[in-house]
């Protein structure tokens, strides 16, 4: 598998056989790894919260009949 860097970007090489382009730079990619499964905490978090409000609307709107 050949690779060539990638010109200005000292972290990107492009695979010669399939033209893709290849982040070398592993620190970013496990950075990024991280900030999305943060981002996907934060989102069950958000859900699960909306999901107790609409819980306890109704139980607001029962209790007040």
């Amino acid at each position: 598998m050949a690779r060539r860097k990638v010109k200005d970007n000292p972290n990107l090489e492009r695979d010669m056989s399939s033209r893709a382009i290849i982040n070398t730079n592993k620190n970013a990619i496990v950075k990024r790894r991280e900030r999305i499964a943060k981002d996907k905490a934060k989102e069950a978090e958000f859900e699960q919260m909306k999901s107790e409000i609409e819980e306890l609307k109704k139980i607001v709107k029962k209790l007040s009949k």
